[in-house]
């Protein structure tokens, strides 16, 4: 049996439950079939909603968190990983290379246990060598590099096509048992042109023809009844009417600042490290090479935290005091507290009721606190602020954008006309679109990882974040 798992990087739910409805004006037939056939299931995906770092619990099962890999930029206080200044990460451009390495190596990617893989454009690709993957050849990094950095959509869709074709190829004579392919043409389009653009349109219809020749190609080979697709995402998308540069706004309030792409900054500057835009880290007192607390921290550092919750930008403030308790507030809904501790999750209102959840819950299981939250603004929150604040490489200050806003204008290939990256419905809600019926119930990506296991009746690995559906 072979398991194909097709990322479509930036789809959101909705916008893929619109279009394979059997009345939808903008149809995509493959995709429709595959639903018809299948099933199509809403899944949250991981905090900080963003690419490669979400990758991480479809192909490990674990959030970024306890992976090592707090978000697309970060800042290494222990200087274990980023050994010489300026001590931070950014997977865009050279350091991407880094991110198998970054990746807490006690945990195996699917990759490492399949008896057999394919990996095509997934930024996180370890157990795979270079005859088992596309996307890391020279050719192929200056193409994506040069088509990303003068914002050419066209090119993108063009090279998810080029990607599909290869892939195709590769699956039918190689017959891996996994096989990982993403298309990131989709997410280009929305940041540039808005999830809803006509260019968007595009690429999300060149997804739907590279599943029908990836399917037509099987069905050819005898192998399609043998074979399962899974569709899903690492984030969504929402538009961006104003950006908040957090860098420049931290620097105002009379802090250097180390961000990319200066990096200069020492002493007592302060760490602002964006992803996706939509959310970011801040780190505080860079001569520290533990984190502190927020207990530790509070008195000096009150007024920036009250300073960003009076931005309009800012829709949540997380607060990480210790490994298990993590306070979260936002500007006119107060603060609660998180605890996350031996497998069990709770929401204690402070002065309000930052997540909009209605209710306190008191040690609760992880599908508890996902059910909880599942039809609100902020779906699985609790747990997923739980994982990236007990992350050691996570910011002292952790923020999440107000739907709309975004916090980097500055230094990207085309100015953001939609973002992702933070804890709001629309960045988190992605598809999972099975090609047959599972007997599970879907509630994370990180449930991808051990279903996928299942599937090819692998040994199911240890500590994982998500379960199985299969």
């Amino acid at each position: 049996m072979t398991l194909i798992l097709l990322v479509a990087d930036g789809a959101r739910f909705d916008t893929i439950d619109a279009a394979t409805r059997a009345d939808s004006p903008a149809p995509l037939p493959a995709l429709a079939q595959l639903r018809a056939e299948g099933a199509l299931h809403p899944v949250t995906t991981a905090f900080p909603s963003v690419t490669g770092v979400a990758y991480a619990p479809f192909l490990t099962g674990r959030f970024p968190g306890p992976c090592g890999l707090p978000g697309l930029r970060w800042f290494d206080r222990s200087h274990t990983r980023c050994r010489r200044f300026p001590y931070a990460r950014s997977y865009l451009g050279a350091e991407m290379r880094h991110l198998d390495e970054d990746l807490d190596p006690s945990h195996p990617t699917i990759f490492e246990l399949a008896p057999s893989r394919f990996n095509a454009m997934s930024m996180l690709g370890r157990g795979t060598s270079s005859s088992e993957r596309i996307g890391r050849d020279a050719r192929t990094l200056v193409r994506a590099a040069y088509t990303h950095w003068i914002g050419n959509v066209d090119g993108w869709i063009a090279l998810d096509e080029h990607v599909a074709r290869v892939s195709t190829r590769h699956i039918i004579e190689r017959r891996p048992d996994f096989a990982c392919v993403a298309l990131l043409g989709l997410d280009k389009a929305s940041h540039t042109a808005g999830h809803g653009s006509a260019i968007a349109r595009r690429a999300l219809a060149t997804i739907d023809a590279a599943v029908g020749e990836l399917r037509s190609a099987l069905e050819r080979a005898g192998r399609w009844e043998d074979t399962h697709l899974w569709i899903v995402s690492d984030h969504g998308h929402s538009a961006v009417h104003a950006h908040d540069d957090l860098a420049a706004l931290v620097r105002a309030s009379d802090h250097r600042v180390l961000a990319h792409p200066w990096l200069l900054a020492r002493g007592e500057a302060v760490a602002v490290m964006v992803s996706g835009n939509a959310m970011a880290h801040l780190y505080l007192e860079l001569h520290r090479r533990v984190r502190a607390g927020w207990s530790a921290l509070r008195e000096r550092w009150e007024p920036l935290v009250r300073m960003l919750l009076a931005r309009e930008s800012v829709d949540l403030v997380v607060l990480p005091i210790d490994d298990s308790q993590t306070e979260v507030r936002s500007r006119d809904r107060g603060s609660a507290i998180i605890t996350a501790a031996n497998g069990r999750y709770s929401y204690r209102m402070l002065d309000g009721d930052p997540l909009r959840v209605g209710f306190e819950l008191q040690n609760v299981y992880a599908s508890d606190a996902f059910d909880a939250l599942a039809r609100g603004d902020y779906p699985d929150a609790i747990v997923q602020i739980a994982q990236l604040a007990a992350s050691a490489r996570s910011g002292d200050i952790i923020v999440s954008a107000t739907p709309g806003w975004d916090f980097r204008e500055k230094w990207e290939p085309v100015r953001h006309a939609s973002t992702h990256g933070s804890l709001h419905r629309d960045h988190m809600l992605v598809p999972l679109l099975v090609s047959q019926p599972v007997s599970g119930t879907p509630r994370r990506t990180a449930d991808v990882m051990p279903s996928a296991l299942a599937s090819l009746r692998l040994q199911p690995a240890n500590d994982l974040d998500g379960s199985s559906f299969a």
